[in-house]
């Protein structure tokens, strides 16, 4: 009897231990709560306080599938896990790589674009940064934002180069334009959106970039019903067009690799 108590003690915690139906919960309280860090263009972004990009767009979209509104909660690259499963939003979603270590942390959704690693410079000077063996150079000096790939791409491949390290991904690029610093590790898409926007500014390898990766959406862990339910919508929208509009407004100058 007490074995058989011990168990049907264990069976409870462990199904407790999964936590609520997320679903459930976020129809019920009418919110999607979004967790995105504002600083990575063309994916999230702040234009005059408001959220704004090609996530903060799908975001919406999945929210109005749900039948709920949605509420953007501001997080940081290096809190980005910890705020996901300290339940300060359901779902994180702007330009997140899908790597295996946040496989191991949350669950991820299905990719949705395929990019590389790469570097912005200033104009005229990509011809100077053909490879990594450029880059990693005592004289060179590269910025690149806490906590995200790209800082850990640096600490890998860049060892020798002088790395400086800013909190907010959006101070890189015009740390590069002023002349602080001499390289940013980026991506394809940002690369791209800022050579558009910055006659001062250039990507370097975006053609032949250094790596490839996918960019998925952070869900808590064990939180199976929300990751079906997110990637089902996600081929919803791609079906019936939704997402091909959302492309053509902010990654129009981007396909994958």
């Amino acid at each position: 009897m007490k074995k058989l108590l011990n168990v049907i003690l264990l069976i409870l915690i462990t199904s407790f231990s999964y936590g609520a139906d997320l679903v459930d919960e976020i129809i019920s309280r009418g919110t999607l709560r979004v967790g995105t860090t504002g600083d990575y263009k063309p994916f999230t972004y702040l234009d005059n306080g408001k959220y704004v990009g090609y996530d903060i767009a799908v975001a919406e979209s999945i929210a109005k599938e749900l039948g709920v509104k949605v509420e953007f909660v501001p997080t940081t690259w290096k809190n980005l896990l910890d705020d996901l499963n300290s339940d300060k939003y359901d779902i994180a979603m702007g330009g997140i790589t899908r790597t295996t270590y946040r496989q191991t942390k949350a669950e991820m959704s299905s990719p949705y674009l395929i990019f590389g690693k790469c570097f912005l410079v200033r104009k005229g000077e990509k011809i100077k940064y053909t490879s990594i063996e450029d880059v990693n150079n005592p004289k060179v000096r590269v910025g690149v934002n806490i906590g995200g790939t790209n800082e850990k791409f640096a600490d890998m491949y860049l060892k020798n180069a002088e790395i400086i390290r800013y909190e907010n991904n959006l101070d890189v690029p015009l740390a590069v334009e002023n002349g602080e610093v001499d390289v940013m590790v980026t991506e394809t898409p940002e690369a791209i959106v800022y050579e558009k926007a910055n006659n001062k500014l250039e990507g370097a390898l975006v053609d032949k970039p250094l790596t490839k990766s996918q960019m998925g959406y952070l869900i808590k862990k064990d939180q199976i019903h929300l990751l079906n339910t997110v990637n089902f919508i996600l081929e919803e929208l791609e079906i019936n067009g939704t997402t091909e509009k959302i492309r053509k407004i902010y990654l129009n100058t981007f396909s994958s690799l």
